[in-house]
This record gives structure tokens, sequence and C-alpha cells, in this order.
């Protein structure tokens, strides 16, 4: 299939692109899947409390089982005593097992993702950048004129050089290259941008 490439200067044309990636059947299930592994993954479980068998200290008894009149107890361990471990606290990332992203679940939810924006016309193809824009002003003036205002921009590695210092501090818009995104960045933004050779770099990734 066909679709349009965008040139700053005005004069635009089109690009041949895989029927298999950017026009597939859009799989609701598959990308729902992909989604809450992705999120799951990306959830930071750092906090960690001490259980009764990781605090450090002698484990006799505090005074004997009977004769006393005082209550019961085990060691100053117990999660009753200050300084004693901790009942059902969070036991940190190693106790949770990362949810597994089969490649060809990856692909499959990434194509479906894109047929579904270029559906909704919300994927744009520009060409290749070979000219730097140093001015944050003039790549907002870019970014207002083809309304990309919320975009995840995927670029190939020469335009990334030209135009990352004058985009990253702009708001709502994320650059990558085609090795560093996932479903969950499709999803997050409503458009989608590729430049020429970018979508080539996706076309052998991921056909």
């Amino acid at each position: 299939m066909k679709i349009e490439k965008l040139s700053l200067n005005g004069k635009n044309s089109s690009i041949e692109v895989l029927d298999k990636i950017f026009s597939t059947k859009i799989n609701n299930k598959l990308v729902s899947n992909v989604l809450y592994k992705t999120n799951a993954n990306y959830k930071g479980r750092r906090a960690k409390t001490k259980q009764q068998n990781e605090v450090s200290g002698p484990t006799s008894k505090i005074y004997a089982q009977k004769g006393t009149g005082n209550a019961r107890h085990a060691s100053r361990k117990a999660p009753i005593f200050v300084g004693g471990g901790v009942a059902h606290g969070p036991k940190g990332q190693s106790a949770y097992k990362k949810r597994k992203l089969n490649k060809s679940e990856k692909k499959q939810s990434i194509a479906s993702l894109i047929s579904e924006k270029i559906k909704n016309k919300n994927l744009l193809v520009f060409n290749d950048f070979n000219t730097e824009i140093k001015k944050t002003k003039e790549m907002n003036l870019i970014v207002k004129k083809f309304q990309i205002s919320n975009s995840l921009i995927i670029l190939d590695k020469q335009s990334k050089n030209k135009i990352e210092k004058s985009i990253r501090n702009i708001p709502n818009i994320k650059t990558t290259d085609i090795n560093h995104f996932s479903a969950f960045d499709i999803v997050k933004f409503k458009k989608v941008v590729f430049t020429e050779s970018s979508i080539k770099e996706l076309e052998k990734r991921y056909s």
C-alpha cells in the first residue's frame, strides 16, 4: 500500500509500505494482552521490609514459656516487637517475576496498533531531516503546522541527531528510534510520526 509522505517545504509525495505491518487486521485482544504485560513489567517494586527470618539476632525465647505471669513470647525478632520483622510487608522486586513477552506477540501488536493509527489518520511520515534544527522555537512551529503536539516520533539515526536537541523540551512529545519503543508508547500518544528511513528500518525489523 501507499501512504502520504510529508515534506517541510510543502512538496508532498507518497511512499510504498508493507501491508502486513501497515494494513493488517487489528487484533484488540492481543494488543490488550501485550499492554497488560508491558505495563506490569514497567512497575517498580523496590519497597522491601525484612521478614522475621531475615532480622539479625538470637532466636532464643526472651523468657520462660510458663511461670512468669506474662504473655507467651518467642524471640525479639517477632513482628510484635520494635525492631522485629514485619508481617506481610512488601517483598521487593525479586518477589515478582516478569511476564514473558514473545517476539511474535510484540510484532503483531505493533502492526495492529500502527494499522489502527493509519485507519484513524493519526500516522504521519516525513522526509528524513537533512538540515539541523537548532532552536526549539523553530521546531515548535513545525509541530504546530503539522498538528503533532501529542506524538511519538520514531526517527532514524541521522534525523535524530538533527532535531533531538530542539524537540526534547517540547511537552507531550517523545522522540525515539526503532529499537526503543513499545506498544505502550504507541497507545500513550495520539499520533505516531516516522521518517522515511525509520519506516524502512521498521519494515526490516518487523517483517
